[in-house]
């Protein structure tokens, strides 16, 4: 990415926090959800769609590209399957890892949840553990059910 200029970018919503949206041009290299604490500061497109799906927007975000660089191909196909859960609907860890192609590989589909760092775009919170939503690392099962809330899933 040399020469590339990236811009870092904080929003705020309103009963959730502040979040942080970091791109290189058109590619987004990571974001965070609003979480308490922080301003924002700045501003940009791909800032003011999160915070409109906090608000209830039903964004996809499917045109932003992403940073998938030193991804593996297990990776890939894990983060292409999560993109294509729709908007309301849920999945367990073992049926992601089944419908990326790899059937015996929930711990790894949990494992790369945990390390998502698209976490709107990618949408990790839609899915949940066989037996009930499973967590949503530092932020909390609260927080995850409240993502899934704006959804309108109840779990």
């Amino acid at each position: 990415m040399s020469g590339a200029q990236v811009t870092h970018v904080s929003y705020a919503v309103r009963g959730w926090g502040v979040g942080e949206v970091v791109v290189s041009n058109s590619l987004l290299l990571c974001h965070d959800a609003p979480h308490p604490g922080g301003r924002a500061r700045g501003e940009h497109p791909l800032a003011r769609r999160f915070r409109d799906w906090f608000r209830g927007s039903r964004d996809d975000f499917l045109d932003v590209e992403l940073d998938t660089d030193g991804m593996t191909p297990m990776q890939l196909k894990l983060l292409q399957t999560l993109r294509a859960v729709p908007y309301g609907e849920v999945v367990s860890y073992g049926e992601l890892a089944a419908l990326a192609g790899y059937a015996r590989a929930a711990r790894a589909a949990g494992t790369f949840c945990a390390h998502n760092r698209f976490s709107l775009v990618v949408p990790c919170h839609r899915v949940v553990a066989a037996g009930g939503i499973g967590g949503y690392g530092g932020l909390g099962v609260e927080y995850k059910r409240r993502l899934l809330e704006v959804e309108g899933v109840a779990l």
